[in-house]
């Protein structure tokens, strides 16, 4: 059954270098959210969770669309319209930077691009595309009307993605009163951690042989249907192939050009001074 499986990776490798390709993919995104430290804030009223919850809940589920052609693809979330006068941002937007935008890959010059704003400051995010040694099992199923391939991998945590963040196991009574405490006092920072790697299972179709995938992830040969990383699963809920008039797929061009590491570190550095400038201000209070 691999031997077939492989043999069906080659075919569609072959078709995909002798003709051209492009297509819409529309993905659902939910990610598991940590509630446990609202057990523990006793400050809380019972409306003041619900509101709570359901901001999170908002906020777990998104829906992204993917534009690709057989070397570049565009990945941006669909934004709902909101009430005049009402919310509804991210807690990234409250903060007045956005965590990510859309996301632009080039398969052949092998890089990733970004807008992103920090604090009303833009710039673009700009680095080589991120890399997963894949292990192709041969395990399939049926994804919609696509034959999918399972796959595994490691993710090196190299981001800003707060689902990625755990709360770390007390080893005994006294540290779980320590983070007891912390969490009531808004110290988040010393009681989560987050993993160095990030296990990523993939299901991909040959069907559809392009090397593209949601937000970050590709390099499989096929496109990937479905994804599950750490806490966030990524599942495709349509595909539109070759349309008539197929989206420009335009390269980001604004903001100040920065890599991925440089712009986590500028961002982590904002994040400390915001912090220490509203501690300051509840100790004068």
């Amino acid at each position: 059954m691999k031997k077939i499986f492989f043999a069906l990776i080659a075919l569609a490798a072959t078709v995909a270098t002798a003709q051209e390709i492009s297509g819409e993919a529309t993905y659902l995104s939910k990610t598991k959210m940590d509630t446990s430290w609202m057990d523990e804030n006793r400050n809380l009223t019972p409306e003041q969770r619900k509101r709570i919850e359901q901001n999170m809940k908002k906020m777990s589920e998104k829906t992204f669309t993917l534009t690709f052609n057989r070397n570049e693809s565009m990945y941006k979330e669909e934004k709902e319209l909101q009430t005049p006068g009402r919310g509804g941002r991210g807690w990234g937007n409250w903060m007045g930077t956005s965590m990510s935008g859309d996301k632009y890959k080039n398969l052949e010059e092998k890089v990733w691009l970004e807008e992103r704003d920090m604090f009303g400051k833009q710039f673009l995010v700009t680095d080589s595309l991120h890399t997963i040694e894949w292990e192709i099992t041969g395990e399939q199923r049926q994804i919609g009307q696509y034959p999918a391939i399972k796959a595994i991998g490691t993710k090196k945590n190299n981001s800003l993605d707060w689902s990625s963040f755990r709360r770390r196991q007390p080893r005994n009574a006294e540290e779980k009163k320590k983070d007891s405490i912390a969490m009531k006092e808004g110290r988040f920072e010393d009681v989560y951690e987050q993993a160095d790697e990030i296990k990523v299972v993939a299901w991909f179709t040959p069907a559809i042989p392009v090397q593209h995938g949601p937000a970050e992830y590709g390099g499989l040969p096929g496109l990937i249907l479905e994804l599950n990383a750490g806490e966030t699963t990524l599942l495709c809920s349509k595909v539109v192939m070759n349309p008539a008039e197929p989206e420009e797929i335009k390269k980001p061009k604004k903001g100040e050009v920065i890599n991925e590491e440089d712009y986590n570190e500028l961002f982590t550095k904002k994040m400390q001074e915001m912090r220490q400038r509203f501690r300051g201000r509840g100790r004068r209070g």
